[in-house]
C-alpha cells in the first residue's frame, strides 16, 4: 500500500512540474525600457514591472505584446534576435 501512494504521490509531481513547460510570459523590463518574452513565470521585483501570460505558444506572447500599450514597438533586430517573424 506505501508503494501505491509513494508512486501516486511522485506521478502527481511530476505531473506538476511538466504543466508549466512550453508557457511564455511578457515582461516589462524597466531598466531596458522593452518587454520581453520570457519562459518561466515571473516574479515582479526590481526592474521587473509588470507580468502578462501564461500563453501557450511563443506567436501568442508576441501578439500578447503588440497589444500592450506599455510596451514598445518591436524593432526589426529585436525580432531577429528572437528568432525571427512568427
Amino acid at each position: 500500500m506505501k508503494r501505491l501512494v509513494l508512486a501516486a504521490i511522485l506521478l502527481l509531481a511530476s505531473g506538476a512540474v511538466s504543466f508549466a513547460d512550453g508557457l511564455f510570459w511578457v515582461v516589462g523590463n524597466r531598466a531596458t525600457g522593452k518587454c520581453n518574452i520570457v519562459t518561466s513565470n515571473p516574479v515582479i521585483i526590481g526592474d521587473i514591472w509588470f507580468g502578462d501570460g501564461p500563453y501557450k505558444s511563443m506567436a501568442d506572447a508576441k501578439l500578447a505584446r503588440s497589444t500592450i500599450r506599455a510596451c514598445p514597438a518591436v524593432t526589426p533586430e529585436d525580432e531577429k534576435a528572437e528568432g525571427g517573424p512568427n
